[in-house]
């Protein structure tokens, strides 16, 4: 008779008489700084696919390096709440509210966070941060409420997806002319694919 392995949230539940430490542990080296991308960054994301016993506990964790002049560039979390704490250096942080009625709709909030300081993204809200200085990396460690948070990079998605979206589509929502738009299409969709 085959063996039925049980799932929760996508993943395999181990025989808890099978559960050993391994399974809450990772030399993730956190401690150590990371190279970054073309736009400053490095986000090294400790979730249930690292550590299978995050499975259902809800939470995971981040480290993220920023170059000089870095950024994590506008994203969302469509399954977590972010609680960002600065480590190294200075960072300007900011997200917007989401399509609620007036006066607050698509309200900007954002701060300039100094090592120590901490900061919430609620989940699923459009959010970034930047170094500031030209001089000087920083380092966050972020905390997020879920085991498996999910990123989206607006830009990427909008600008660099597979099939492209319609640059009729696009520059109406834009609301800027076409030859625009495939220029931007052209700079994600050389980079990403």
């Amino acid at each position: 008779k085959s063996k039925q392995l049980l799932r929760v949230n996508g993943f395999v539940c181990k025989n808890p008489m099978e559960v050993n430490a391994d399974d809450f542990f990772k030399a993730a080296a956190l401690d150590k700084p990371r190279v970054t991308n073309k736009v400053g960054s490095n986000v090294t994301l400790i979730n249930v696919m690292q550590i299978a016993g995050l499975n259902t506990l809800g939470i995971s964790i981040a480290r993220i390096d920023y170059a000089p002049l870095g950024q994590n560039p506008p994203h969302t979390h469509p399954r977590a709440t972010e609680i960002l704490t600065v480590l190294e250096g200075t960072l300007y942080v900011g997200f917007v509210t989401s399509n609620q009625p007036a006066p607050n709709r698509n309200k900007f909030l954002s701060k300039v966070l100094n090592k120590g300081d901490v900061f919430v993204f609620p989940v699923g809200l459009i959010h970034f941060q930047f170094n500031p200085n030209p001089h000087k990396p920083a380092v966050a460690i972020a905390a997020l409420s879920s085991q498996n948070p999910g990123a989206i990079t607006i830009a990427n998605a909008v600008f660099g997806s597979d099939p492209q979206i319609s640059d009729d589509v696009l520059a109406k929502a834009f609301q800027v002319e076409k030859n625009t738009i495939d220029w931007l299409q052209a700079q994600f969709w050389e980079n990403n694919h």
